[in-house]
């Protein structure tokens, strides 16, 4: 018992690690799990995991977030780019650019936190409540009356999966090599199929990788990808498969990481309630078992490679930023083999 919750989401993680865990399933990745990951680097390969962060390109994908913005600082009113301290011949020879950015942090390859996605449930028998993963609440969650107003997750805010570091032994499952590009939800049986075919173990504590080719498919579209080529391509997983949450629930993954939108076909199938969520596996990982998810990394390359050296482990090195508060973060993992 907690003084945030008298009860807990059926099989959720809540309370496993602490009252007050804010890292959810990322405690198991210890020592341990990056001694295993170190250990397979045998031919000190390294994969950049990200998209250009200006990827997908557009707002198809998502209304709510657009490209980033780079501009120059400025100082007294002009911009600092190609500037200079003193005329030449004058004084220091320096010519210095300066820039900040406007990023929408979930636009591009990203981590969500686990206060990106909470569920009305009653914690306490008094009733449904805003709650988020190990019972902490919509007070926790600060935004203010107006778009412009400053936001802050003072709990379960991306900066705990940075300082906690995210490296260690991460596992490939490749959905493309075994079902292709169709636009498909995969459930549990297939996921079987493609992990055993390829000799794939899962352990609790590693870091699951989705290849599907949609960031591959992104990637090689000229211009402003179509929203047929974002939403009518390629695998997702099958939230609302019952078998499939019970094994992730099962599995200990650590965290779960996919080279498409949302990792879980969106929409999902119709569930048997009308009230029940609407992305099923964003309310099993972030809000019951803290599990973070990964979207829209670059797969390909890495699955060709270990397809081709019959290798389906890496090391896995993937911290967001840590920017407090953040409900999710754009970064650069990297795969080592």
């Amino acid at each position: 018992m907690t003084t945030r919750w008298t009860r807990r989401p059926e099989d959720s993680t809540w309370g496993d690690w602490g009252p007050d865990d804010q890292l959810g399933r990322l405690n198991l990745i210890d020592d341990e799990k990056r001694r295993q990951g170190a250990a397979e680097v045998r031919a000190g390969k390294a994969f950049c995991l990200s998209l250009p962060l200006d990827k997908p390109g557009g707002t198809v994908l998502n209304k709510r977030r657009h490209p980033p913005e780079l501009r120059p600082t400025s100082l007294d009113g002009r911009p600092f780019f190609n500037a200079h301290f003193a005329e030449p011949g004058a004084g220091p020879t320096d010519v210095v650019c300066d820039d900040l950015a406007i990023l929408h942090l979930q636009y591009s390859t990203q981590w969500d936190a686990l206060a990106h996605v909470g569920a009305w449930f009653d914690a306490d028998g008094t009733g449904p409540s805003k709650r988020y993963y190990n019972g902490f609440a919509e007070a926790d969650m600060q935004a203010g009356a107006t778009p412009d107003a400053p936001s802050k997750a003072t709990k379960l805010g991306i900066e705990g999966m940075a300082a906690h570091g995210v490296q260690g032994r991460g596992v490939m499952l490749d959905l493309r090599r075994h079902y292709g590009d169709d636009h498909q939800a995969i459930g549990y049986d297939r996921v079987m199929r493609a992990l055993e075919a390829d000799g794939a173990e899962v352990a609790p504590g590693d870091m699951l990788c989705i290849h599907t080719g949609f960031a591959d498919r992104v990637l090689k579209h000229e211009g402003e990808p179509t929203k047929e080529l974002l939403h009518e391509t390629c695998c997702s997983l099958d939230g609302r498969d019952a078998a499939l949450q019970r094994w992730i629930i099962d599995s200990g993954v650590a965290v779960l990481a996919a080279d498409n939108y949302a990792v879980e076909a969106y929409p999902a199938k119709p569930g048997a309630d009308p009230c029940c969520a609407a992305l099923p596996l964003h309310e099993l990982c972030l809000f019951k078992l803290g599990v973070h998810l990964g979207e829209l990394w670059h797969l390909t390359p890495l699955a060709e490679w270990l397809h081709a050296h019959g290798r389906t482990r890496f090391m896995l090195t993937a911290p967001p930023l840590r920017l407090p508060g953040a409900v999710g973060s754009p970064l650069t993992p990297i795969a080592t083999v």
